[in-house]
């Protein structure tokens, strides 16, 4: 899997073939849209709406998205927060991990999210954050799979919709040694 940085074109516009593509990740998820609300109507997701969201996810200058692409074409998308909004909060947050409902079951998810915990360890940063619909049970349990830990509930805050709060801990990861391989003591 590769993961580059969304980039926009001179206009700030995302490039319409790549528009193309999120548009289709995104409906791939109806069945969470349909939890989020995230869209008017979760059977007809549309590019420009999409635009919109992704536009208004980059207005903040902490936010980078990430595309994740396998054999070739667009599997998963990453939106990350470098700062919350809140000071006492010190993590970097994870704001949307999704992958195309097609390719689902795969590992992508779980590929997807240890890039982006790799991209933050890199960076620094010691740990991460990232909230969990409360409606959302299968969501709950791929990111507590994943070493997260319920840290709190709480609003959302675009939205007030009851979520999970979770934490993971960045461990220092040696990354020219294989994953499967133990760490010296």
């Amino acid at each position: 899997m590769i993961l580059e940085s969304l980039r926009l074109t001179p206009d700030h516009d995302i490039p319409a073939p790549l528009l193309t593509e999120l548009t289709a990740l995104y409906a791939s998820n109806r069945d969470f849209y349909a939890l989020s609300g995230d869209f008017p109507d979760a059977d007809d997701i549309r590019p420009e709406q999409v635009a919109a969201a992704l536009a208004g996810e980059l207005a903040h200058p902490d936010v980078e998205v990430l595309l994740a692409r396998g054999a070739g074409r667009l599997v998963g998308v990453a939106i990350t927060l470098a700062h919350h909004p809140d000071p006492a909060d010190p993590d970097p947050w994870i704001g949307l991990l999704l992958v195309d409902a097609g390719e689902q079951r795969k590992g992508h998810g779980r590929t997807l999210a240890s890039l982006v915990e790799d991209r933050l360890r890199a960076a620094g940063r010691t740990a991460v954050r990232l909230a969990v619909l409360d409606n959302n049970p299968g969501a709950l349990a791929f990111w507590t799979s994943l070493g997260y830990e319920v840290i709190g509930h709480r609003g959302d805050l675009q939205q007030g919709r009851p979520c999970a709060v979770l934490r993971k801990p960045l461990a220092d990861v040696d990354v020219t040694r294989p994953r499967s391989q133990p760490q010296p003591h």
